[in-house]
């Protein structure tokens, strides 16, 4: 028996979603549509005051003096990143973090820093 990948099964009903209405759609449609499914995925930057600020730099300094594993979350152009380390430095400088990954030294700009959890 074929298989055909395109078929949803909603509840009874087999459904081919957006695929139906492909032949109906101008590439412009196409394009509105792929816009509008990326706006989805935007999130707007956290409005983070004075007290967010000192517990975020009280975390990083706690896991600067203990060299232990952190989680940093970030926000640049409009999504969340996660990342996972250990902090080797922070440069006031360059307003940057350094910190070791899996994959090798990293750096972070503290300003798209966002949050700061402790795994240790």
């Amino acid at each position: 028996m074929k298989k055909n990948d395109q078929f949803k099964i909603q509840g009874d009903i087999k459904d081919r979603g957006n695929i139906k209405w492909q032949g109906l759609m101008l590439p412009e449609h196409i394009q509105l549509l792929r816009e509008w499914y990326k706006e989805d995925d935007e999130v707007p930057k956290p409005e983070l005051d004075e007290f967010d600020l000192q517990l975020i730099q009280e975390e990083l300094d706690i896991a600067l003096k203990r060299k232990c594993e952190v989680l940093i979350e970030t926000w640049k152009q409009k999504q969340l990143f996660k990342h996972r380390g250990i902090i080797e430095r922070i440069d006031p400088a360059h307003r940057e973090l350094v910190y070791e990954s899996p994959f090798g030294m990293e750096r972070l700009v503290l300003d798209e820093i966002v949050a700061v959890t402790l795994i240790d």
